[in-house]
């Protein structure tokens, strides 16, 4: 076991481990740690706690120090002089006539280096622009490209919900979606109502994933044929999943009628992973294709490297 401390680098960004020393370190403080980036001014998440062995990335290295005044000064003038380089960036974009995007700009906290991100729709020659950029900032320069989760992620926004993005809030890493996720809690197939702001299937299809399945596998399959306990034989209609509710089409002297059931009440195969018919249309089911085709190519995320 050993004691560590976990340190973000932006908002919503990946928990980093280090060694807290003899320091007094609480969360919500703020440190000057080494990284591979360089020297780096982060902000503590989890205070000092101890973690098994092989879940810290070796060599574990130490905080340098708490933050002190001057630093948070000079962090701040570094927020500033990043919306300037922004702004000489993407002139010299424009200059050289280079099909990208650019997104975000960032200095590292002893300016050793800028990292510029950008998105593109293929690879992008910035041999040229690296040169520019470096004559004109006189340190490293890092151009860094990036998926739409990415980008997202940095610049933010409301979601459908109304709540501010989950990946630019709170979210710490991608987690892999698929339609599957949508279909087992009963979604509509919409693309348009599935995906974020990015583009890409919701991040939140994850969220309440496990529950419905779990829920799903004591329910029939709309279609499937099951006995009430009252005697009756009947196709089933609809599901509630949330309530374990099953409406049934049966048939009472001749006629059809729909009663509601709950689900302990019946008896039926169990579905075993079995899916249900879907109603989707040809351009749908393109472009649900498309969206699971995307997010297998989006990968890692790449704005995390310290």
């Amino acid at each position: 076991m050993k004691k560590v401390i976990g340190v973000r680098f932006r908002t919503a960004g990946k928990i980093y481990f280090f060694d807290p020393l003899k320091l007094q370190i609480k969360r919500g403080d703020n440190v000057i740690v080494e990284t591979a980036r360089g020297i780096e001014y982060g902000t503590v998440v989890s205070g000092v706690r101890e973690v098994e062995d092989e879940k810290v990335v070796q060599p574990l290295k130490p905080v340098i120090r708490l933050a002190t005044e001057r630093d948070r000064e000079q962090q701040a003038n570094n927020r500033r002089k990043e919306k300037d380089a922004f702004k000489i960036c993407l002139e010299k974009i424009h200059k050289h006539g280079l099909e990208m995007k650019l997104i975000d700009a960032e200095y590292t906290f002893d300016n050793n280096k800028v990292l510029f991100y950008f998105t593109a729709d293929g690879r992008v020659d910035f041999r040229e622009l690296v040169k520019d950029l470096a004559s004109v900032f006189k340190t490293r320069i890092e151009l860094r490209q990036i998926g739409v989760r990415d980008e997202t992620k940095i610049v933010g926004g409301i979601g459908i919900c109304g709540r501010p993005l989950c990946c630019h809030s709170y979210l710490s890493d991608f987690i892999p979606v698929s339609i599957k996720m949508a279909k087992e809690q009963n979604l509509s197939l919409n693309p348009t109502k599935i995906s974020g702001v990015c583009g890409r299937l919701m991040c939140c299809l994850k969220n309440e994933e496990e529950t419905y399945e779990e829920l799903n596998r004591r329910l029939p399959g709309i279609g499937d044929h099951v006995t009430t306990d009252d005697g009756f034989r009947g196709e089933v209609q609809s599901v509630n999943v949330l309530r374990q509710l099953v409406k049934v089409v049966i048939n009472v002297n001749d006629e059809k009628e729909i009663r509601e059931y709950e689900v302990s009440r019946l008896r039926f195969k169990k579905r075993h992973g079995k899916k249900d018919k879907v109603d989707i249309s040809r351009e749908e089911m393109k472009e649900l294709a498309r969206l699971e085709k995307d997010e297998k190519q989006e990968g890692k995320s790449k704005l995390d490297d310290n």
